[in-house]
């Protein structure tokens, strides 16, 4: 039986696998499907297995979570990352910037009303709480304060952003530490 027939019987949804360069730097997230094809081939080596065992007629291979390229493959350039409600959720971890309960809406630090402009350095992720408390005020005026000023999230780590499910062994090799994040130098 085919995976995808395997799992729709099941009710579950193909996974995915975290691609990385051979520098370990993440490139995108595939199907598992493809991501078995890569291995195959020979053009990816597993760095991390998952719990899904796929069978064909001849063969079992484990089901990767995470694959590294053999070969480098240059990235010609890295566009900045879009601005989305899911990647300020994502990025601020869908905890409030000012209260650090479950964020539900995106703020701007410096109302849009009051020349904001809509850019990852001036929105955070907030409680509807909050974000109504706030209204059109400034931090200063009600006496808030940000624990850590909003950033824009490095390209690397914006591979996996807007993915419903991030698996929990992909963690590790993203860069999740939004101050201090940076691209890795091309080899």
């Amino acid at each position: 039986m085919p995976v995808s027939d395997a799992c729709a019987a099941k009710g579950e949804e193909m996974s995915a696998t975290l691609v990385l360069n051979a520098t370990y730097e993440p490139l995108c997230v595939v199907p598992l499907r493809r991501a078995v094809v890569l291995v195959l081939a020979e053009k990816a080596h597993v760095v991390e297995a998952g719990e899904t065992v796929m069978h064909s007629e001849r063969m079992a291979i484990t089901a990767p979570s995470v694959v590294r390229l053999s070969h480098y493959v240059r990235v010609p350039y890295r566009r900045d990352v879009p601005l989305t409600r899911r990647g300020v959720l994502d990025r601020d971890r869908h905890e409030c910037a000012y209260c650090g309960a479950r964020a539900d809406t995106i703020d701007h630090v410096r109302p849009r009303s009051r020349g904001g402009q809509h850019v990852w350095t001036n929105v955070v992720a907030a409680c509807a709480r909050c974000n109504h408390r706030k209204g059109d005020r400034l931090l200063a005026e009600i006496g808030w304060h940000l624990p850590t000023a909003p950033a824009q999230p490095p390209a690397t780590v914006a591979v996996v952003m807007g993915w419903a499910k991030r698996e929990p062994a992909w963690e590790q090799y993203l860069t999740l530490d939004w101050t201090t994040a940076s691209v890795a130098p091309a080899v």
